[in-house]
């Protein structure tokens, strides 16, 4: 495992130009159990909120919980009906540090009904759509204070997500 914490250079294994690496930094569960819609949208498609009701994030070097009511993903439904989020939020790691997350990704269907059927799980007690049926992936920011955890405003980050019936689980990865 890297040691984030270290300013200096990373020694082997690290990515290269034909070998890029990844590890595992945390998972973020968050309940978001309310939207709010704007549709029509003046470029067309629509734009929601779901603001954070609640969570928890866990990782090798991290863990605590989101805080409700700091945020929250502000997706604009393309005509295409990809949803592009943005979502900013912040955590609160179990040693008091306060970490801004900001994510902006893309949430599609692999199906042609699947976004309908996402909808329906998520807002209206449908049927759960299966992992395979979507693509959702982020690619997230960090604001720290300087110290501990400063070592996550010093990475790329790429992060694969999976719908649940109250919210996202998302599991996020350094490039090393």
């Amino acid at each position: 495992m890297t040691d984030f914490s270290d300013t200096t250079p990373f020694t082997p294994p690290f990515s290269t130009l034909d070998n890029p690496r990844l590890e595992f930094v945390m998972e973020v569960r968050l309940t978001f159990p309310e939207v709010y819609t704007m549709a029509p949208h003046p470029n067309g498609g629509m734009r929601s909120a779901v603001l954070v009701k609640g969570g928890t994030f866990e990782g090798p070097r991290l863990r605590g919980r989101a805080i409700p009511g700091s945020g929250g993903d502000y997706a604009y439904f393309r005509p295409d009906d990809t949803a592009v989020f943005d979502a900013r939020y912040l955590l609160e790691e179990e040693d008091g540090t306060i970490i801004l997350l900001h994510n902006k990704g893309f949430l599609w269907g692999r199906k042609p009904d699947t976004m309908a059927r996402l909808r329906d799980w998520a807002f209206a007690g449908g049927a759960p759509v299966p992992h395979e049926d979507y693509y959702l992936r982020g690619n997230p920011t960090f604001e720290t204070p300087v110290g501990k955890h400063d070592w996550l405003t010093r990475h790329v980050f790429v992060g694969v997500g999976e719908r649940r019936s109250d919210g996202n689980c998302l599991r996020y990865y350094a490039l090393v």
